[in-house]
């Protein structure tokens, strides 16, 4: 048994991270501190003044556990991990997790591609950026293929030389087919040069070299050439006016701000956070982010929580990090983003001139997100949080975070299937989906496929704290009303579960009229949010089952007559199919042409001609290949 002013004893005195588990041992927050014996008793001192967040979250606190480390650095990168991977419930959360494109320059490759790619990767390869916009990378490839005519394509150059046809992008214009060797390595090279002169934003170069282009091309009449260069040169300028704000040296610079609802009436806060991305003096683009802040939060706790979340999320840290208010733990943050770009990382809060102006700019900016999306968000939260309130009350239940609903699938007993889909929160959590091909019951019996499904869920032995099956659910819903409730309940008391099991009943024209619970079928009001969110979760559990079930009818379906034949496996069937077209051509084949199909040896030849050609025996030549 935990008791807590014991473990309070225990507690050292050094750094280290320190994390709450609530009523169902799920952990609420995570927490860094110098001293751990003196930042977790702070909790629970009733002298101490520790807000209303704080205060709701001891009374849910059942135990805690603590983690020790060397340095407060430590604690900071690990704290930011464990938050990362549980998002506990009384921790700032940013609501979105977002990425941003690069341009991808393959420097290391004898000829090097320009590509779109999601993440900065260790591979010896240049990156630019990071984009706020997927388009503006794609916008800025495709002229830069225009411009410098570079390859894109995933062929082993100089390996693969001559060894096939130049692709469309050389009949474009946009590739000098190096595939074929018709421009040589150094040139080549010289290209990808101007490539990484132009992608670090000099651009004069190439505009001077385009308006002399175009001045020979309208001497000489070739007015087509001409406008095509006209055109490269107003690409050009308009992706130097999107980056135009300029004056404050070549740094690259975050400006970070940040909105908060402060209406009585919520119980929690809506905060946006604004943030503006300098790269190399210029703006590049700026994007917000929406976090779940508890009441009492002040904009200094908020910030250190995002600049903690994002940094450790994204790949490219700027040199500078300019804010709105200090924060508390500057000087750690600032050493831990340090360490992570390899070079000095400066966290300011500037008080006058340009620098503050554009702090004010992204505090505007927030605001005006704020406003613009409070009821947005607001009916967002309805049909999601306020919905699972609603299925709460009507079931007379509290607390439900999780909910997985379940369905079988088949046509006569064929390929029985079943689904499992997770909600939480009243979304979606398609990562924890999971399909079930039926093993144990033969033929159509839907009871009997429910049983074997939930039994398998429930006595699966999890890989992990991330494996789907390592959490229960709040609640089970079952596609139907007492029958499947039975089932799921007969399963559950065998293995000594307990979870609140609930039908989701149809009318005779398969739409969902109630709930089934406690023996009793409850009404449900159709135009609520509770039940369009019902509604949902039965839909998909059904066209999840559905999906499934079709890709095994599918697969089923391909299957050939040469996958009968022994030794002849999928690579040997599509060579031969590729080679005659016809499994009829295969049977009329003599035993050395097929010998001399790709990947076909003497053996696997005389394996088919015999399997075609045994006296005295037919074989159906019209199955589907």
């Amino acid at each position: 048994m935990f008791i807590i002013e014991e473990e309070l004893k225990k507690l050292p005195a050094k750094p280290g991270v320190y994390i709450m588990h609530g009523e169902k041992d799920e952990i609420i927050y995570v927490g860094k501190a110098i001293s751990l014996k003196n930042r977790v008793r702070q909790y629970f001192q009733s002298s101490r003044n520790k807000g209303a967040k704080i205060e709701q979250m001891v009374t849910h606190i059942t135990r805690f556990e603590y983690i020790i480390t060397d340095s407060e650095l430590e604690a900071l990168v690990l704290e930011c991990n464990l938050i990362k991977e549980h998002r506990p419930k009384y921790n700032t959360m940013l609501k979105d997790d977002k990425s941003y494109p690069f341009i991808k320059v393959t420097v290391h490759e004898p000829y090097p591609r320009v590509l779109f790619a999601r993440r900065m990767k260790k591979d010896k390869a240049r990156y630019f950026g990071p984009y706020t916009s997927g388009g503006a990378v794609k916008d800025v490839i495709e002229l830069v293929r225009k411009l410098y005519q570079v390859r894109s394509c995933n062929r082993n150059l100089p390996r693969d030389t001559g060894k096939d046809r130049p692709c469309l992008y050389y009949h474009m214009k946009q590739c000098k087919a190096p595939c074929q060797g018709y421009i040589s390595q150094e040139e080549y090279r010289g290209n990808i040069n101007r490539v990484i002169r132009f992608l670090n934003g000099d651009f004069q170069d190439t505009i001077d070299e385009l308006m002399e282009k175009m001045q020979k091309a309208s001497e000489e009449m070739r007015y087509e050439d001409a406008m095509e260069c006209r055109d490269l040169i107003r690409s050009i300028q308009k992706i130097g006016e999107r980056q135009k704000i300029t004056g404050y040296g070549q740094e690259d610079r975050d400006i970070i701000a940040v909105a908060m609802d402060d209406s009585e009436d919520l119980r929690d806060q809506d905060a946006v956070v604004q943030v503006f991305f300098i790269r190399d003096g210029k703006l590049i683009g700026r994007d917000h982010f929406y976090l779940r802040v508890a009441k009492g939060d002040t904009k200094a706790q908020v910030l250190s929580s995002f600049l903690k979340q994002f940094y450790a999320g994204t790949p490219f840290i700027p040199s500078e990090i300019m804010l709105q208010s200090e924060i508390e733990d500057a000087d750690i943050i600032e050493e831990w983003l340090t360490s992570r770009r390899k070079q000095k990382v400066h966290i300011r809060v500037p008080k006058k001139g340009t620098k503050e102006k554009l702090v004010e700019l992204a505090l505007e900016n927030a605001r005006m997100v704020l406003s613009k999306d409070r009821e947005r968000i607001k009916r967002e939260e309805g049909r999601t949080i306020g919905a699972v309130h609603e299925v709460e009350e009507w079931l007379g239940l509290k607390d439900v975070v999780r909910m997985e609903a379940y369905d079988i699938s088949n046509i006569s007993g064929f390929e029985s299937v079943g689904s499992m889909v997770v909600y939480e929160k009243g979304r979606p959590k398609r990562s924890d989906y999971r399909k079930f091909k039926i093993k144990w019951v033969q033929g159509p019996n839907d009871y009997a496929s429910m049983e074997e499904v939930l039994t398998r869920r429930f006595t699966h032995e999890s890989n992990g704290e991330f494996d789907s099956f390592a959490r229960l659910p709040d609640l089970i819903l079952m596609d139907g009303g007492r029958g499947q409730v039975n089932i799921a309940l007969k399963v559950l008391n065998e293995l000594g579960i307990s979870i609140p099991v609930c039908g989701m009943v149809k009318d005779d024209h398969h739409r969902t009229r109630g709930l089934y619970f406690d023996n009793v079928e409850i009404p449900i009001d159709t135009s609520s949010e509770g039940f369009r969110l019902i509604t949902r979760i039965q839909d998909e559990a059904h066209r999840f089952a559905i999906e499934y079930h079709r890709s095994l009818r599918s697969k089923e379906q391909v299957h050939s007559i040469l996958d009968d034949i022994p030794g002849i496996g999928d690579t040997r069937r599509k060579a031969l199919l590729r080679k005659f077209k016809s499994v009829e051509n295969i049977r009329d084949a003599s035993e050395e042409e097929l010998a001399q199909t790709e990947s076909m040896n003497a053996g696997s030849a005389r394996q088919v001609y015999e399997f075609f050609h045994r006296a005295g025996e037919t074989k159906e030549t019209g199955a589907k290949s």
